[in-house]
């Protein structure tokens, strides 16, 4: 019998809520912070080295090592707090995916197809519904709320202010570009036209939107995205819902390949 043996497993698992995100939160910290703090590490142990040698007589030489370690240590710490608010923003962004992604998942008793982190050129799509109201790119945007006053969102069916202020990326425009990808993605691949509706959600703000401005794009508050669903008419019958729901594995799929390709 051959000693040669293979996984049972013939695909990766699909991806999980806000990879994306923890995998640029890793490798931020990997090539940006570790480096530098085990460097300091380092001379602060030769430092101590030397001061033993000091207190035992052995002709040291403790101040060199001792400036040495301390300007790797003053700058390890330099690079740790310069990418600390980026490293926080993206701890925050992960959590939010993770329970906008938790709480998508309670639509698979509804005949919702669920899908989590999508890796497009250039960009990924947080998350995509595909069952009975049709198929949906999802971005969340885990926005921090003022300490004070309302965290309140308002949406005119164009634009969004986060109080006062425009965000410096639109999240709409950013929705629309995901939907028309997934959109052309699903055409090549099935050969059949799916209408994909953008949704942005907010969780914990509040959305202000007049109740007479008609939108392509929905601006939510992730609880209030079951009951649109369940108002909006049916848009796909099983069998479009399953093809789509197939070809969207399979491409993600692949992508998962192709990089594991590109690290062996």
């Amino acid at each position: 019998m051959s000693d040669a043996r293979k996984s049972p497993i013939k695909d990766k698992p699909l991806r999980q809520p806000a990879q994306s995100l923890e995998e640029e939160r890793r490798t931020l910290w990997s090539d940006k912070v570790e480096p530098y703090l085990l460097q300091a590490l380092m001379f602060v142990v030769l430092a101590i080295l030397e001061w033993w040698r000091y207190y035992k007589d052995m002709k040291p030489s403790p101040i060199v090592f001792t400036a040495v370690a301390i300007v790797a240590v003053a700058f390890g710490f330099w690079q740790f707090f310069k990418i600390r608010p980026r490293m926080r923003a993206l701890l925050q962004g992960i959590e939010g995916e993770k329970v906008v992604g938790q709480y998508l998942e309670r639509l698979r008793e509804k005949g919702y197809d669920v899908f989590h982190d999508i890796v497009a050129p250039g960009f990924n799509i947080d998350h995509v519904l595909i069952g009975p109201a049709g198929v949906m790119t999802i971005e969340t945007k885990t926005w921090s709320k003022p300490l004070k006053g309302e965290a309140r969102i308002k949406f005119d069916g164009e634009k969004l202010l986060a109080g006062s202020l425009a965000p410096d990326r639109d999240p709409v425009q950013q929705a629309r570009a995901q939907a028309a990808w997934l959109r052309n993605s699903l055409a090549e691949s099935t050969g059949k036209t799916f209408d994909v509706r953008p949704v942005v959600l907010f969780p914990g703000w509040f959305i202000e939107k007049p109740a007479d401005v008609r939108s392509d794009v929905w601006v939510l508050e992730p609880k209030a995205l079951p009951a649109f669903l369940d108002h909006e008419a049916s848009q796909l019958d099983a069998r479009d819902a399953k093809l789509a729901a197939f070809h969207l594995s399979r491409f993600i799929r692949s992508v998962e390949r192709q990089n594991d390709s590109k690290l062996a």
